[in-house]
């Protein structure tokens, strides 16, 4: 299929250069001492000749080669032009006419090899005239080019000749006849004017639903259908496939691949892929940049792969599919993976994460840390990489167009960049929302998901950590960004604001926020506007469109409002760990934070739980009647804090399944707390607490914005009849000793809603 799209395109262009072929070489009859004119005769054919050989064309890559040969002599002045030599090169044209007719029909060549021809280029390239060069009538020369095919067809056998009456003269059949080109100028006017059209359908929709004609509605009914035809057909003349881009990589990869001393095999799957060519234009850098990345840090030498088990030659796979109304671009390469311990010391050393930073960061979050700016794992910098640019520019890029992408590796097996980017950026599907009085639009690549919280949800599930309000979404919590605040736009009043919250999910980058809005009105396809220059450097704002009475409503701009929210978040949190460091560092906990046996939130220092475990109802038993578990080699005895604070056998922790279970360290042995929910993970400083006389319970004092239980370890252990070890007995000791050079009493219990 690849081969015959390769051969079509052959077909239409040497039709074009043919006909245009045709008048110039009259014209040069006409004024044989031009230069240029006879320098893109050549080039034609040159160009028809050079696309034979590639393509296996050989009895025509023979007879173009010795007609190119004889121009070359005429545009160097070694050969004087004349009627006899003007004939004899129409004949080659009307020849390769012939061929290219019997190619498009048969998909294969003739098979005549024109001798006769090919002798008379010969003798006319040394020089010698012969009786069948002599110029034919005048006439014929000028006018001749029906006549000249008719003429080369009766030097074929009869079924040559029908297929040349067919194709050739009667043009009804031609791939060149079903094929126009279009100035991309055009295009672009075309697409403005569609846009033009989808605003007022929009507009026309809008005021015929205030309407009760039957009439009115039945015909913007039928402009609805007709526009979005037209619109999807303009569309589809800006696409292009994806192999426009591909088709340099091979040469990219070879040229790495011999500078690197690497042997790289290219695998492309899915050129066919069309995207719209705004598109195409700006994913070529991208692109290659990444290519570029995996043939120097991905793909190993081959004396290494040998040495790893792995062939000697590397594979770079290049995927593209559509999907969900975008395309997915896969880069893969089966190369040493990115090390993501490596990575981490890379961005503590450029001060880009803080050690206790790196440690919470998963594998997948750690590799991601390549698109920062300035980063590079390069040991050396070469011609190739290593100078810190190059990712960070990738993403910038496909950002710019809507796009996301996201990298992911297992090291010693390879690494995959994906990428995903709208198919045109004309006419998007976008979220209309309003937030202050104002209109604003959404674009739907950007969208996850809408939530609607009532007013007990939301005083219940939205919480202020270090100043920035969060929302506790399937177990995870989720940044929020109030649109009102955040653009400068008027609030609501009190009574409306808690009535209800609309939270419109959001993926920004590679991370998640919510962002908050007065209401949700609508999705509809809008037409993208820039904005004017006036209006370039205004902030969170991608561009603009027309909506359906004519108003104005901003897009905005997804990442630029997540950055902005991100780093707000970034400036409190170092804002608090500013303040954590001016207090005392015996006060400064990280905590696991749980509900259990009634207590809201409990806590304990994340330092003494080993592990978390759930763990199904029917592997518990019971030891000298008390629940256990065998666990690792080992017996394993369970305690809930209904036990320890003395509220009876009604123990909830037992009662789900399966049982959620956190492994606290007793020195030579282990003990199972069960907890009824894990709730989070929280480092804070501990400065304002109340001892508490509740048996079990420490003190109560905030974490992470929230009165909570911190629990006496020692009491729990000792429920179980464990001894406590040492450095954790040391531990509660330096808690309360910081606790107590900062104590106050709180006077009011502050819970943040």
């Amino acid at each position: 299929m690849e081969d015959q799209d390769i051969i079509n395109e052959f077909l239409i262009e040497s039709a074009e250069n043919l006909s245009r072929l045709e008048q110039e070489i009259v014209e040069l009859e006409q004024r044989p001492s031009d230069p240029q004119l006879l320098a893109g005769i050549f080039r034609t054919i040159h160009t028809i000749k050079g696309t034979c050989g590639f393509l296996s064309f050989s009895n025509l890559e023979g007879v173009t080669h010795i007609a190119e040969n004889l121009l070359s002599q005429l545009r160097n002045g070694e050969r004087t032009l004349n009627p006899a030599l003007i004939s004899l090169i129409l004949e080659t044209v009307d020849i390769v006419k012939k061929e290219l007719a019997h190619i498009e029909s048969s998909g294969k060549e003739s098979g005549e090899p024109y001798e006769d021809l090919r002798k008379r280029l010969t003798l006319a390239c040394e020089g010698k005239q012969t009786e069948q060069s002599q110029a034919p009538d005048p006439q014929k020369s000028i006018t001749g080019k029906p006549e000249s095919e008719e003429a080369a067809a009766s030097q074929t056998s009869t079924g040559s000749s029908q297929e040349v009456e067919r194709s050739t003269v009667g043009k009804q059949s031609s791939v060149a006849d079903s094929t126009i080109r279009v100035d991309v100028g055009l295009l672009d006017k075309l697409m403005n004017l569609v846009g033009e059209l989808v605003l007022a359908r929009n507009q026309i929709l809008q005021f015929n639903s205030r309407q009760e004609d039957a009439n009115l509605n039945s015909t913007a009914q039928r402009l609805n259908l007709i526009t979005t035809q037209l619109q999807e057909g303009v569309m589809k003349t800006r696409l292009q496939p994806i192999g426009v881009v591909w088709n340099k990589l091979p040469r990219v990869v070879r040229d790495l691949a011999a500078s690197c001393d690497k042997q790289i095999q290219l695998v492309m799957d899915g050129a066919d892929t069309e995207l719209d060519k705004s598109i195409i234009e700006a994913i070529k850098d991208p692109l290659t940049h990444i290519v570029r990345n995996c043939c120097d840090h991905g793909i190993e030498t081959p004396a290494i792969r040998t040495r790893n088990g792995k062939s000697p030659q590397g594979t770079l796979a290049l995927r593209a599919y559509h999907e969900g109304g975008q395309v997915n671009i896969e880069i893969s390469d089966d190369g040493a993976g990115v090390d993501p311990v490596r990575v981490k010391q890379k961005a503590i050393e450029k001060g880009l994460l803080r050690p206790e930073q790196a440690e919470r960061l998963s594998d997948r979050e750690t590799v991601n840390l390549l698109f920062l700016p300035g980063f590079s794992t390069a040991e050396q910098v070469t011609s190739i990489s290593g100078r810190g640019v190059g990712m960070d520019v990738v993403k910038t890029n496909v950002e710019k167009i809507g796009g996301a992408v996201d990298l992911s590796s297992r090291v010693g097996e390879g690494t995959t960049v994906k990428i995903k980017i709208p198919l045109t950026l004309a006419i998007i599907p976008g979220l209309v929302v309003n937030s202050g009085g104002e209109r604003f639009v959404i674009p739907q690549v950007s969208l996850l998901e809408l939530l609607r919280l009532e007013e007990d949800t939301a005083k219940n599930q939205i919480e202020r950590i270090h100043g920035t309000p969060v929302y506790r979404r399937r177990g995870r919590l989720l940044p929020l960004v109030y649109m009102n605040e955040a653009l400068g736009l008027a609030t609501r009043s009190a009574n409306e604001a808690q009535q209800v919250v609309n939270v419109v999910v959001l993926q920004a980058e590679d991370r998640q926020f919510g962002l908050v809005v007065d209401s949700v009105l609508d999705t509809q396809e809008i037409v993208v506007k820039p904005l004017g220059k006036q209006l370039k450097k205004v902030e969170c704002f991608a561009g603009a469109t027309i909506m359906g009475d004519g108003g104005v409503a901003l897009i905005l701009d997804v990442a630029r409002v997540g950055r902005k929210a991100i780093a707000v978040q970034e400036r409190e949190e170092a804002h608090s760990e500013s303040e954590q460091e001016r207090r005392s560092a015996k006060a400064v906990q990280t905590y696991l934070l749980f509900r259990a046996a009634g207590l809201r939130r409990a806590a304990i220092p994340l330092a003494e739980a080993s592990r978390l475990e759930e763990v199904p109802q029917s592997s518990i038993e019971f030891a000298a009647g008390r629940p256990v578990i065998q666990y690792r080699g080992d017996i394993l005895p369970l305690i809930s804090l209904s036990q320890v604070l003395g509220k009876g056998h009604n123990d909830t922790a037992f009662q789900s399944d399966p049982v959620h279970v956190v492994v606290l360290r007793t020195g030579e042995r282990s003990v199972g707390l069960a907890v009824d929910e894990i709730i989070d993970i929280a480092t804070d400083v501990v400065e304002r607490a109340d001892e508490s006389s509740q048996r079990g319970v420490l003190l109560s004092t905030r974490i992470g914005g929230k009165v909570t239980d911190l629990l006496d370890l020692q009491a729990l252990f000792a429920a179980c009849g464990a001894q406590v070890f040492p450095d954790v007995a040391q531990s509660l000791d330096a808690l309360r000793a910081g606790i107590s050079q900062q104590w106050e009493p709180m006077a009011t219990v502050e819970v943040v809603q």
